[in-house]
């Protein structure tokens, strides 16, 4: 159930960030990820041949959703402030964010449930926590260079 809320913040957090950042440093985190999840579950070149494909399809389907669905959201509340909305406004708003997020949601879960006969459960709760460590290292990093 936490994960429901956890991962709509994740989410518009990474949205976010990458909304400030070039195309090359964009392209450098998802090669540390990769690597960091590679080294991780340590695949063999059949699960590879299997996994990547997948896994690339889940997240390129997820940075759509967060660029076309999430991202025009929040400009729009950003620019115009959530207090110039009237009810029926932020309402609808609300209800787009959350069909969004459900769609991402809904994603994450295909795709867990779609490795596990690939890779196995065990490497699936690798996944999931080599993903969580590399997002705590991003966040990390990200607050040592605002300070």
């Amino acid at each position: 159930m936490k994960i429901k809320y956890v991962l709509p913040f994740f989410l518009l957090f990474t949205m976010c960030v990458f909304g400030q950042m070039d195309r090359k440093d964009q392209d450098q985190i998802r090669a540390v990820k990769s690597s960091r999840i590679a080294t991780s579950l340590n695949l063999t070149s059949a699960e590879a041949a299997k996994f990547w494909p997948m896994y690339l399809a889940c997240e390129e389907k997820t940075y759509d959703i967060n660029y076309n669905k999430i991202r025009p959201i929040t400009i729009k509340l950003e620019e115009k402030g959530i207090d110039s909305f009237t009810p029926k406004d932020a309402q609808l708003l609300l209800m787009q964010l959350e069909s969004a997020e459900d769609e991402i949601f809904k994603l994450k879960k295909k795709l867990m449930t779609d490795l596990r006969p690939i890779i196995g459960p065990k490497k699936v709760l690798k996944l999931r926590k080599a993903e969580d460590e590399f997002n705590r290292m991003l966040m990390n990093k990200l607050k040592a260079k605002k300070d």
